[in-house]
């Protein structure tokens, strides 16, 4: 059953592109978590997702973990339990953000992490980053005669989080807002009311302007990612990890690619290559959630 809204905090309309699931992922954490929230958002498409009626604080690239903690300790020394949230794209997170939200995982502060990934620095002009799938087209990886798109592998931060130790690590769709809400409400409790460190939720932000789709089909992108085992929906609390979708049957990565502008350039053999690569993934996916199901009897 999906968690109920708590209370309406963001108003619209937004000042985001048609069809962008910012505006999914910023509504449902903040009226899944109410009122009670303070919400940093550093340089990202975040800062189009309109008016919210809670506490806000723009930042820079660099900073939102900083400015995150300073607002979390204070609250803390008013005695007051606050989600201290941040949200903020793939740039603020996996690249110019990442010193940062590292020391702030490293030491246990009490924030909710969610990171909006559209996979490029599409508030300031589709420029790649850390988290740019490989071959995939942006202004700064163009396709040309010599090199088409950009040429490695994007960044597990998922992972990189996880590696951290903190306490709770999640990956959600814009597709799947029950199981998004979910998440949102388990790190409530681990950092919000029970204050035990950093909880991390990524949601992949589907970007038609930046992947070249019609908005029209901003849920069909989001879901087909989930469907061909690229963008496994999952969680850790405490070391645990939990499948928290299965799909009944995984679609091949054709399809979410040609669908997808950015990657109409791709020969079949690269797009061999990233079949080959996904499903190498999932299937670890596989092994680890039949593990741990085994585990725990």
């Amino acid at each position: 059953m999906a968690e109920e809204i708590v209370e309406r905090v963001t108003i619209a309309p937004t000042g985001s592109c048609q069809g962008c699931g910012m505006s999914l992922i910023a509504r449902h954490a903040l009226d899944t978590l109410g009122k009670n929230t303070c919400v940093v958002i550093p340089a990202s498409c975040g800062g189009w997702a309109g008016l919210m009626e809670c506490a806000r604080s723009p930042t820079v690239f660099p900073s939102a973990a900083a400015a995150a903690t300073g607002a979390a300790r204070g609250f803390e020394a008013l005695g007051k339990k606050v989600n201290v949230v941040v949200i903020a794209g793939d740039g603020g997170t996996y690249d110019i953000g990442l010193q940062s939200l590292s020391g702030a995982a490293e030491r246990g502060e009490n924030i909710i992490w969610i990171c909006q990934n559209n996979e490029a620095y599409m508030n300031t002009g589709i420029q790649r980053s850390g988290a740019t799938p490989r071959w995939a087209w942006t202004t700064t990886t163009p396709v040309g005669r010599v090199t088409k798109g950009k040429q490695a592998w994007n960044k597990d931060m998922a992972a990189i989080l996880e590696a951290h130790g903190v306490p709770y690590v999640a990956k959600a769709s814009v597709a799947f807002i029950p199981d998004y809400r979910r998440k949102l409400k388990k790190a409530q409790r681990i950092t919000t009311e029970e204050r035990r460190g950093l909880s991390y939720i990524e949601v992949l932000n589907t970007c038609p302007t930046g992947w070249r789709y019609s908005p029209d089909q901003m849920i069909r992108v989001a879901r087909l990612a989930v469907q061909t085992g690229l963008w496994p929906l999952y969680e850790v609390e405490d070391g645990v990890f939990r499948l928290t979708y299965r799909p009944k049957e995984i679609l091949p990565m054709a399809e979410y690619l040609k669908i997808q502008g950015r990657f109409s350039h791709l020969s079949e053999e690269q797009i061999k290559t990233t079949q080959t690569r996904v499903t190498d993934r999932w299937e670890k996916v596989l092994e680890r959630a039949d593990a741990a199901a085994k585990a725990s009897g």
